[in-house]
């Protein structure tokens, strides 16, 4: 087995879709076309829920509910995944009240499953979606957001680790609004901040090194996708080359200690690896990829994410899925044909959205082709 694919999937009450369902032959290309609007990345967030994480929208559970429904919604696929043959199914039950908790349930051949990491071992994705594209402009949070993707697709646990983390700095924060909280107690979370704060770096870190490594070997000076030089920043992350995760900590522990008053004083927790940030270089020009231009930094994007999706392959000996959301209208042709030729490599099932039919040209004969209007999906000749 070299991709894992979809097969078949349906959609009940999510989004703009009461109910649709499609068939598909597997590996290859899958391209959804229609109006603005219509609800193609509807159809590929619902695939992003079959993979852990909070989807590519990172939306509410309660948002993504068909508006003229009973507030509950469900994603089902039967899919061809590393495993074999399997059913992935994930969804909320309608809510009993106004006030009452949402929780997600997900289940593997019909039997309930404690989280969506559990998908992990059957099915990876990943994608790249127009808010990407602001993303080495933006804010450093956006590209910590950005690589804990790329992390937890190799990595099914790591969301519960910056979950775990978040938790942790809050807690701690929470004990410095008061004066009068035990020194005890602030020594108790931040023995646990540390430890969770480097496993979080070090999980960023290993990946960094594994991709940056895969940029390196799949560097073409005549590709239309410039290769990337990428590294992560922080006080952690720069400590832990040279020691062993044990000092590492209990430096950053010293660090919280002696940051109390200040961090008291900002309201938050000043350094740490919630601050890292992701460094991404355009290689042949030397420069930081936000000086790049918008042009530059979208090839760029897509080179990160054709490697990390080789590196995925390479891990685990199939190919994820890849969700590509209106990615090739900012494309000229040459890169366009690149595109194509490269997913066409790579082997995998790869979903690409755009409004235009005409952009899909190239490889309209080895897609499968689906027009999507509201709320339904037709399978295209």
């Amino acid at each position: 087995m070299t991709a894992a694919s979809i097969r078949r999937m349906t959609l009940t009450n999510f989004r703009s879709y009461h109910a649709a369902s499609l068939d598909l032959s597997g590996a290859g290309a899958v391209v959804l076309t229609g109006a603005n609007g219509a609800g193609k990345t509807n159809l590929i967030e619902a695939i992003s829920f079959l993979a852990p994480g909070r989807g590519l929208r990172r939306a509410a559970l309660e948002d993504v509910a068909f508006s003229e429904g009973d507030g509950g919604w469900a994603v089902a696929a039967e899919i061809e995944g590393m495993l074999g043959l399997a059913t992935l199914g994930t969804g909320i039950d309608p809510p009993a009240g106004e006030d009452a908790s949402v929780s997600r349930r997900c289940r593997v051949d019909r039997e309930s499953v404690g989280s969506a990491s559990a998908f992990a071992d059957h099915l990876r994705a990943i994608w790249l979606v127009p808010a990407m594209d602001q993303l080495f402009n933006g804010p450093a949070s956006e590209r910590r957001r950005f690589l804990d993707r790329l992390v937890l697709a190799v990595d099914a646990q790591h969301s519960s680790r910056v979950s775990a983390l978040e938790r942790s700095l809050s807690s701690r924060n929470r004990l410095l609004e008061n004066p009068q909280s035990d020194p005890r107690w602030l020594d108790s979370i931040e023995h646990e901040t540390a430890e969770v704060a480097v496993s979080v770096a070090a999980a960023r870190a290993e990946t960094v090194a594994r991709l940056s490594a895969a940029l390196a070997a799949a560097a073409d000076k005549s590709s239309p996708f410039p290769a990337a030089e990428i590294a992560i920043e922080g006080l952690i992350e720069n400590l832990l080359p040279n020691h062993s995760a044990a000092e590492v900590e209990d430096r950053y522990r010293d660090v919280l200690r002696d940051n109390r008053v200040r961090d008291a004083a900002a309201g938050r927790t000043l350094q740490g690896a919630h601050l890292s940030d992701l460094v991404v270089r355009y290689a042949a020009k030397g420069v930081a990829a936000a000086d790049a231009s918008t042009g530059e930094q979208k090839a760029m994007l897509i080179r990160m994410v054709l490697a990390h999706a080789g590196l995925i392959k390479g891990m685990t000996g199939a190919a994820p899925v890849l969700l590509l959301d209106e990615v090739v209208a900012h494309l000229d042709p040459q890169r366009r044909a690149a595109l194509y030729d490269e997913l066409s490599s790579l082997g995998a099932q790869v979903w690409m959205t755009g409004a235009d039919p005409a952009l899909f040209d190239d490889v309209a004969e080895r897609a499968q082709m689906f027009e999507v209007r509201a709320g339904t999906i037709e399978a295209q000749s």
